[in-house]
């Protein structure tokens, strides 16, 4: 597999993955979705999910299978985060190391075509499940409001990088956006 290939994501959402929804999950036929937490779920120094957070994921697990893989070693925090959400958590990643997503899949005891990985980070999530063969989305980083006017600069070195090797932030599938 190309570089152009392995940091090309299956599916860009426009905002947050609060706008991932049953609709695209199973239009994507999807079954299971492996998720990254900081700042794709929660921004990178908060400790707790939002209402909203915990009433998206109400939501989706109704449609499907949901596990936290994180590269933070926080137990206290990713842990944290992962029982208020009733949801299975591993820490350490060390994405794009494939390791505990294996891991997750094997928990969730459905075929890698049938999981997504969703994240904020090319390098990590996009690369990681795109090395495995899974279905890969990449969702806008959810950022603490005291640092919302500093720009993304480790995300938009990512992108840069990834459009020199071939990849393209256009997506091989559509762009979606929650209306």
């Amino acid at each position: 597999m190309t570089w152009n290939n392995l940091l090309q994501p299956d599916l860009i959402l426009e905002g947050s993955v609060l706008n991932l929804t049953p609709d695209i999950i199973q239009q994507s036929g999807l079954k299971g979705l492996v998720l990254d937490v900081d700042e794709t779920l929660v921004p990178f120094r908060v400790g707790i999910a939002s209402p909203e957070l915990q009433t998206w994921v109400k939501e989706i697990r109704g449609c499907t299978a949901l596990c936290l893989v994180s590269n933070n070693l926080s137990e206290a925090r990713i842990g944290g985060i992962a029982r208020s959400l009733n949801l299975p958590y591993y820490l350490g990643a060390a994405k794009p190391s494939r390791r505990k997503i294996r891991a997750a899949l094997q928990a969730m005891n459905l075929p890698v075509h049938q999981v997504g990985m969703v994240g904020d980070r090319l390098f990590t999530d996009v690369l990681a499940g795109n090395r495995l063969g899974m279905f890969t989305i990449l969702v806008e980083p959810i950022i603490h409001p005291e640092a919302a006017l500093r720009s993304h600069p480790v995300r938009n070195f990512e992108v840069w990088v990834s459009e020199i090797l071939g990849a393209s932030i256009t997506p091989k599938k559509n762009k979606i956006h929650k209306t």
